[in-house]
């Protein structure tokens, strides 16, 4: 049995590639022509549900309902971790590492690594398309 090279593998792997991203591309634009599609829809019913006075309503076809979703933010962080801390309610926050700025850190601070950190190291292949 032959064995496949490396320059086929690396042809295959590119063919596949080019692939999967047109896929994604024509997934992107026609899932992007339906939100908008639904935006408009939503923003009907939304002025349905303002205009009768209604948190839902019901159809053959099924059931509108409106919601509040709130986003919290903050525009002062120094004040915002000194009330969870005041307060001693740190589930206000969410834990998280962020990856770049905690590689950067380590990458300028060798010597100083913090407590529980957890770090998992993986090999990983890139190809790179020939010019």
């Amino acid at each position: 049995m032959a064995e496949t090279s490396a320059d086929q593998l690396v042809a295959v792997y590119i063919k596949i590639r080019d692939a999967k991203e047109q896929l994604k591309h024509d997934f992107d634009v026609q899932n992007a022509e339906l939100e908008e599609q639904i935006d408009v829809i939503e923003q009907e019913l939304l002025e349905m549900c303002k205009t009768i006075d209604a948190d839902s309503i019901k159809t053959k076809h099924g059931l509108a309902m409106r919601t509040v979703k709130s986003r919290y933010t903050t525009n002062n962080w120094e004040k915002f971790y000194e009330f969870v801390f005041d307060h001693k309610v740190p589930e206000l926050l969410e834990k998280r590492i962020h990856q770049t700025n905690t590689k950067t850190f380590l990458e300028e601070n060798p010597e100083l690594l913090p407590p529980g950190l957890n770090v998992d190291n993986a090999y990983s292949i890139i190809v790179r398309r020939s010019k």
